[in-house]
């Protein structure tokens, strides 16, 4: 299975994952009933796909799940006595660490009902009605009949169970047979993320993705939004070919950054095979996801922000240099130098970055004034987050239009903020 390149500043662009009291993407698809669902999802989020087919059996197989509107079958409680169970480490002298007969009894109880409960769910529960499930319940089925475990459906779901059964059934589980147990949890854990992730679309209406070949050069995407905004405006982008590179233009407070996070957001969670937050998603599969929204300086390496940008271009330079086909994005490019340093940096950078055909690009810029050399090269396209003026008073649309803009209304928020006058005259009490 092949992997999307991404790394760490692109997951921090976009807000995978909570910080500080700010909620992550992750957190919104995370409905899962088990720690070990939760550690599989987040492995998923920082794994994404860069294979079609396997985005598209993912999407079908939570798709189903959605339409089954699927609940998770197993206790967990019963999952939390088994986990403490057959996680039972050795010590630091390398010995085991002994149980209480109480504690074997409780774990070996547990096993034995769980494993019903598996294969009574893969007899009769939703899993049977999905067919991207089909190698998973083959696989699991094939398992659970080996001879090694007909001890276990000899006995009954809960049994009261000897001293010398208990005995017997602790040594099969967590010695002869532990692989297969561990095996079991997996797909449960698998299960638990899956189930999650469809009770999530149907919930907030997600739609699931529609990936292309790679190399097809086509990202389009109808009605999307930032799925952590109560009150989202949606927008929609089309780029292929002919339209490689978008260059986005806007006032600030215009919602550049939330359309760019929204559209690379949803780009990124379709490689997942996940549903997204918009009405339609069709996507070339890509090579890699690389997203410059709030870049930092390199402190440690004594950068400058200008400099952190340079070596940001670079890496992305050496990316597509290698004949990788890669979305990227880059909002405020050069915004650390001058503007004059900026304008050409900009052009050029662009101008380049519209010869990589088999690659897409968002580059936007306060620098307007560079549209009208980016216009010669005919893949080229733009648009603007636009801004109505009531009086001195900015509105914003946050709705998407092609050309570009030079609204300017920095000056106009100093002035209505105050600020100005607070400097010559002091804080009124």
């Amino acid at each position: 299975m092949k992997f999307l390149q991404t790394d760490d500043q692109t997951i921090g662009d976009l807000r995978l994952f909570s910080k500080k009291e700010q909620r992550g993407i992750y957190d919104i698809y995370n409905n899962t009933a088990t720690r070990g669902g939760e550690l599989l999802l987040e492995k998923m989020f920082r794994n994404p796909l860069s294979d079609q087919d396997a985005i598209m059996e993912r999407a079908g197989i939570i798709a189903s799940l959605a339409k089954l509107n699927a609940a998770f079958s197993f206790g967990s409680g019963l999952l939390d006595s088994v986990e403490k169970y057959l996680s039972h480490h050795e010590n630091k002298d390398g010995q085991k660490a002994t149980m209480g007969e109480k504690e074997i009894s409780n774990g070996a109880t547990a096993i034995i009902e769980l494993l019903h409960a598996v294969r009574h769910y893969l007899e009769q529960g939703d899993i049977a009605k999905v067919e991207g499930l089909t190698r998973e319940r083959i696989a699991m089925t094939k398992l659970l009949n080996d001879p090694a475990l007909e001890p276990v459906f000899r006995e009954k779901s809960q049994p009261k169970l000897s001293y010398a059964a208990v005995t017997a059934f602790d040594i099969l589980f967590r010695v002869k047979e532990k692989n297969r147990m561990l095996a079991v949890m997996d797909f449960i854990y698998q299960m638990d993320v899956f189930i999650s992730v469809a009770a999530v679309s149907v919930k907030r209406d997600f739609v699931f993705p529609v990936a292309k070949p790679k190399g097809s050069s086509v990202v389009k995407m109808e009605g999307v939004y930032h799925p952590e905004l109560s009150h989202p405006v949606a927008n929609s982008l089309y780029m292929d070919g002919s339209r490689s590179v978008v260059f986005l233009t806007g006032a600030n407070m215009a919602g550049k950054s939330t359309f760019l996070r929204s559209f690379s957001t949803a780009l990124y969670i379709a490689h997942m095979g996940f549903p997204v937050a918009a009405k339609l998603v069709e996507f070339s599969v890509m090579d890699g996801i690389y997203t410059t929204i709030n870049l930092p300086d390199n402190l440690g390496i004594g950068a400058s922000h200008f400099y952190a940008e340079v070596l940001r271009v670079k890496q992305v330079a050496a990316e597509l240099g290698a004949g990788k086909s890669l979305f990227v994005l880059f909002d405020e490019l050069f915004r650390g130098t001058n503007v004059k340093d900026a304008h050409e940096g900009t052009v050029a950078i662009t101008h380049a970055f519209a010869g990589k055909k088999t690659s897409l690009f968002i580059i936007s810029s306060h620098i307007v004034e560079a549209g009208d050399e980016l216009k010669q090269k005919k893949n080229i396209a733009f648009h603007y987050l636009p801004t109505k003026m009531s009086g001195t008073v900015p509105d914003y649309t946050y709705t998407l239009e092609e050309g570009i803009t030079d609204d300017r209304h920095g000056m106009i928020i100093i002035r209505n903020e105050g600020i100005l006058e607070t400097l010559k005259n002091g804080k009124k009490e």
